[in-house]
């Protein structure tokens, strides 16, 4: 009599075991691909961070007059312009590409957590180089390769960048850390616009097969995208907390 109570209680688990190692297998599998994922995501950036940063140098490491010489067309715009035109053009390039290199490392929240001194050293040298790159941004937008699309394109990010980067140190010193991140988020793809142009540059130039015509189209399309993705990551967010976004 004790087997046939016994028995169907064994027989009833055995769904139950099933039921709890499928849900271990998927959420193995979903971990698994999530940080497959992320793996292959953080390369791609890596890839892109190490173009964009290095991509300048060549500014830094021969005269502008030599480069117009062998046909670089960003170097032909600046070199006829005046001294002081020259120095900002390089000023921007220095300092826009030391956010470029230093912006992902404000976004680990690994690296927030273990070692907040080197987050907030980091911020404030990030912090120093966009308002005065982007100032440098916006001073180069009168005498860019794009003319008026230019001037208009390259001078909003230039304004948006220091404005958002103003916004997030603002929340920061008031403790709102929720607002701060928001805006630093802004920021990140203002200073990740350095990395989109280039790879919509080169995608728009094997299709059009023109430097010109492609580079009037990624004065917008450099960052509007950006931000655009970054808003609706903050607007989903907002669904569980609140995060101020620009829109809604």
């Amino acid at each position: 009599m004790s087997t046939q109570v016994t028995q169907p209680a064994q027989i009833s688990l055995l769904p139950e075991q099933a039921t709890r190692s499928t849900s271990l297998v998927a959420a193995f599998l979903r971990r698994f691909l999530r940080n497959k994922l992320a793996m292959i995501g953080a390369l791609i950036i890596g890839v892109m961070i190490i173009f964009a940063v290095f991509a300048p140098l060549q500014y830094l490491l021969q005269p502008l007059q030599a480069l117009a010489s062998s046909g670089n067309e960003i170097a032909t715009n600046y070199a006829p312009r005046p001294a002081w035109v020259r120095y900002v053009f390089l000023t921007h390039v220095v300092l826009a590409g030391t956010a470029l290199l230093l912006s992902p490392i404000q976004l680990s929240g690994r690296l927030r957590a273990r070692f907040p001194r080197v987050h907030r050293v980091t911020g404030r040298i990030v912090l120093v180089a966009i308002a005065v790159g982007g100032t440098a941004g916006f001073l180069l937008s009168w005498f860019n390769v794009a003319g008026a699309v230019g001037t208009a394109g390259f001078g909003l990010l230039a304004i948006l960048w220091i404005t958002f980067a103003a916004l997030g140190l603002r929340a920061i010193l008031r403790g709102d850390i929720v607002s701060h991140r928001a805006w630093m988020m802004r920021t990140f793809a203002m200073t990740y616009a350095a990395v989109t142009l280039r790879v919509w540059l080169i995608a728009l130039i094997i299709l059009w097969g023109d430097f010109y015509s492609a580079y009037l189209l990624v004065p917008f399309l450099s960052w509007v995208p950006n931000l655009i993705v970054v808003e609706l990551i903050l607007r989903r967010r907002s669904r569980d907390r609140a995060v101020p976004t620009l829109v809604g």
